[in-house]
């Protein structure tokens, strides 16, 4: 097994947590009194769960955390935040918008790692310890309900 490969992986999907985490933040915060920051408060926990059998994982491997990698992201975060509000000098659905289809992609890449990781599991046993097929289908359900936000959104932002 190849360690470094792995623990760079794991870092770097632990590190798009960190900003999914932060973005989550945001959107709870922009979506203030009504069911859709229900909703972010509820992928907020999954999320942070799904970054908690991460660190599990990256532990149970030897691995350790990048802390560069994670400041790299909470910076990366804080950028796009300014970008979205330079671009949008509207009512804010532009930036909703865009900050949901990043959520989705970010959902969308913790699929590919977990699939990656079942993949891999079959050769490597220090994986085994998670059910990636369950992650999986958790992620997938993230990005549903994610999508349907960013498709509504769009209707409101695109229509008359």
């Amino acid at each position: 097994m190849n360690l470094d490969i792995l623990t760079t992986y794991l870092n770097d999907h632990l590190a798009g947590s960190v900003s999914a985490l932060e973005l989550l933040d945001r959107l709870t915060r922009i979506s203030q009194g009504t069911e859709r920051e229900k909703m972010f408060v509820a992928l907020r926990a999954e999320i942070k769960e799904d970054q908690e059998a991460l660190k599990r994982l990256l532990g149970g491997l030897g691995g350790k955390e990048s802390k560069a990698r994670k400041v790299a992201a909470w910076l990366t975060e804080k950028v796009g935040a300014v970008k979205l509000e330079v671009d949008d000098a509207g009512n804010g659905q532009l930036r909703l918008l865009e900050a949901l289809e990043t959520l989705g992609l970010g959902i969308q890449g913790k699929m590919g790692l977990w699939r990656a990781l079942g993949a891999a599991s079959s050769r490597v046993p220090e994986l085994r310890q998670l059910d990636f097929s369950q992650l999986e289908r958790r992620a997938r359900e993230q990005f549903d309900r994610v999508e349907a936000q960013h498709l509504e959104v769009a209707r409101t932002a695109f229509g008359p």
